[in-house]
């Protein structure tokens, strides 16, 4: 940029400045929202032209943009509309050209718009309504819960914050937060911007197991009797901390259920086992007893025949033994000879008679 250029840039600002200064100028938010029964300030800022002039030199006056006689604000309180006596203030400084009001016990008919005023005691008397630059305020009937945030899942021993917070219309009287847990409390405000400002509260706490499956609640109080919700829940779950009864207790149990079923086991086998070896005794009993039954009868039968009785003994043990080593006899007998029998492989073999039922 050449000198030419940067001469004229900085003429052409001051006679921009010189000119625009040279106005009436408002700034405030064209449309606020209040709690009904709370208070809300409306921001206002302005300017006029000539020398600043001090706040005892200032009269600020706000009024209804329909009839600038209905007046809600005027440093003379008889000439306030009667609606609003007692319930508005300036809170800002106007020899710092600050016309913020302030209305307090907000009613639900107190919409607007509103419009500032200025009165200036120079020679001149001079006078200006920013008419064309109101407010209006949309009413709330009912306030909003706080604003919770914070990790849910926490561990046992290791410090958490929670942080609660809810903006407002009303710097004049903060909202007041409380918690239902204990712990370090810290609160700050701020503005942030367009009429709206926040209180914020954090909570430190260390969580404990008793903790678990619990729930941390912030309740807000507004300034005036405000309903709606004022309590926000939030749910928290503590891990325990591990420990040395974290890995015994685990293992314990487990070497115990490992005990149990082994035992169980062992039962179990030795108890079928034990069933197998009864089922085989009883088998071999009953065999032989079958076989003692037979012997004592034939005993008992052949006691006067002498040698005839022996022979027919050995003539049935012989049956019996063949019958056990599992010799089959051949069925091809000598029909002329009554008492020769012919077994596979060896010479024929004089068999006993068999004696009478009678004998």
């Amino acid at each position: 940029m050449d000198v030419r250029a940067g001469v004229f840039l900085y003429w052409f600002h001051i006679i921009c400045a010189g000119v625009f200064a040279d106005v009436w100028k408002v700034q405030v938010e064209p449309e606020m929202e209040a709690l009904v029964s709370s208070c809300v300030v409306l921001p206002c800022s302005f300017t006029y032209p000539g020398q600043q002039q001090p706040s005892d030199r200032t009269k600020a006056i706000w009024h209804k943009k329909d009839n600038w006689n209905d007046i809600i604000f005027h440093k003379d309180g008889s000439k306030v509309e009667d609606n609003f006596k007692g319930r508005t203030k300036l809170v800002g400084s106007l020899g710092s050209s600050n016309c913020s009001l302030e209305i307090d016990q907000v009613r639900n008919h107190d919409n607007g718009p509103f419009c500032f005023r200025v009165e200036l005691e120079t020679s001149t008397k001079d006078k200006y309504s920013f008419v064309d630059n109101c407010v209006s305020i949309k009413m709330i009937e009912q306030s909003s819960k706080p604003d919770l945030q914070g990790e849910q899942s926490l561990q046992e021993g290791q410090p958490t914050v929670i942080k609660c917070s809810v903006r407002h219309t009303c710097p004049s009287y903060q909202p007041t937060l409380t918690w239902s847990h204990s712990g370090k409390i810290m609160t700050s405000y701020k503005h942030i911007g367009h009429g709206l400002w926040e209180v914020e509260s954090l909570l430190t706490f260390t969580p404990t197991k008793e903790d678990d499956h619990s729930s941390i609640n912030c309740t807000v109080e507004h300034h005036g009797k405000v309903i709606g919700e004022r309590v926000a829940t939030h749910s928290i779950f503590v891990k325990e901390q591990a420990s040395l009864m974290h890995i015994v207790v685990p293992a314990v149990s487990s070497l115990g259920a490992a005990l149990f079923v082994g035992l169980l086991c062992f039962f179990i086998v030795k108890r079928y086992k034990k069933r197998i070896a009864d089922l085989q005794s009883r088998d071999g009993n009953g065999m032989w007893s079958r076989l003692s039954r037979l012997s004592r009868r034939f005993h008992s039968g052949d006691g006067r025949s002498g040698s005839g009785g022996r022979e027919q003994r050995r003539s049935i043990w012989s049956r019996f033994s063949r019958r056990g080593q599992g010799h089959q006899v051949q069925g091809n007998y000598d029909s002329k000879a009554n008492n020769v029998c012919t077994a596979s492989g060896n010479k024929p073999f004089s068999k006993g008679r068999m004696p009478s039922p009678k004998s």
